[in-house]
């Protein structure tokens, strides 16, 4: 007598399914943008059902804000701690991608590119002045708003870089980090010197 026995059940691995839906967001929310973004095309992506985005993250706000606060630490790694001399190389090599090996840096086009919703903009805003903290932190500047404001102009560089390699404006798009390290440079010291 043969009895047939049931399948073990299949064991739940939630940090991976977090994990496939924190990927997926991180590419819609960087490719088509917050509001062309809905909650199943992220589920469908990750292969999981829609209603785990609630049981992660509360809500597509809280998915968007987990996916800016993996890509500015991916950002913020691949940055560490430059000196001022290093901050051209850096920003040359996250627009280029070499930073996480996928092309152009999937986390500053995240930042600039996801819109839409008011409290998903104060999200993004939030990131990216923290992001212009870091810069201005690395480049050392000092406090104000004359360094602010540099800063934030180094961070619209290297965003408006990134972005502009990713509509494939050449040469621009086939520039390697090296291509781009001379005149990020020229920019970087620029934005440092304080007029006299």
């Amino acid at each position: 007598m043969t009895t047939s026995s049931a399948p073990p059940p299949r064991r739940r691995d939630a940090a991976r399914t977090r994990q496939l839906l924190l990927d997926a967001a991180r590419r819609r929310f960087a490719t088509a943008g917050y509001a062309e973004t809905t909650v199943r095309d992220i589920a469908d992506e990750a292969g999981v059902n829609v209603a785990l985005i609630s049981r992660y993250f509360e809500s597509k706000v809280g998915l968007f804000e987990a996916a800016l606060t993996a890509g500015f630490a991916e950002l913020r790694s691949a940055a560490g701690d430059v000196t001022p001399g290093e901050v051209p190389e850096t920003i040359a090599r996250m627009a280029v991608g070499q930073s996480t090996g996928t092309g152009p840096s999937h986390s500053l086009l995240l930042i600039l590119r996801s819109s839409g919703d008011e409290r998903a903009d104060q999200v993004r805003l939030r990131f990216l002045h923290m992001f212009a903290e870091k810069l201005a932190e690395a480049a050392s500047m000092q406090g104000g708003d004359p360094d602010m404001l540099r800063a934030q102009i180094l961070l619209s560089t290297a965003i408006g870089v990134t972005l502009l390699r990713a509509t494939n404006l050449e040469p621009l798009a086939s520039a390697s980090a090296e291509d781009l390290t001379t005149p990020l440079r020229d920019v970087v010291e620029a934005l440092i010197q304080k007029p006299s």
